[in-house]
């Protein structure tokens, strides 16, 4: 079976701005993580991106936007060298769809990744800024690491195996 690092999105790999990221102008990719997804790579891992969207439910911005954020980054950490295998979104927010079950602190994100990619959660990790991400990865079976927001990853590199 495969394995993989899947990375929350704001706060992890490009800068938090205090709420939702809403336009691409906006989006700052954090090029102080680009060796650390390198080494994880090289050690065989996918690279996996989960990420709550709850400004697409509020109407803050667009699929069409989301999806330039995402093009944006997977370019720019191909020419890096780095592959993203796949971004995971919920968009849902529970004041406005209700609850779901890939909104985290739910699992729903990693258990379709883990699906997907016929990946062994044992053997996969979970990155976030929040107490949520680490319940959520927990719940998919992975080990979950919380970072503070916009550590830089190599900081962490030690606790992947």
């Amino acid at each position: 079976m495969a394995r993989a690092v899947f990375l929350d999105r704001d706060g992890v790999i490009n800068k938090e701005l205090g709420d939702y990221v809403c336009r691409l102008e906006d989006f700052q990719i954090l090029t102080h993580n680009y060796d650390f997804l390198l080494e994880i790579q090289k050690r065989g891992y996918l690279i996996l991106v989960a990420t709550n969207q709850g400004g697409l439910a509020k109407g803050w911005y667009t699929v069409d936007e989301l999806n330039k954020m995402h093009d944006h980054l997977k370019a720019d950490y191909a020419k890096h060298g780095i592959t993203i295998t796949n971004i995971y979104y919920c968009p849902h927010h529970p004041n406005f769809t209700g609850p779901c079950d890939c909104r985290k602190p739910k699992p729903g994100m990693l258990l379709q990744g883990a699906k997907d990619y016929q990946l062994n959660p044992s053997e996969c990790y979970f990155i976030g800024d929040k107490p949520t991400d680490v319940e959520a990865a927990e719940a998919a079976g992975m080990t979950g690491i919380q970072i503070t927001i916009d550590q830089p990853l190599g900081e962490i590199l030690h606790l992947i195996k």
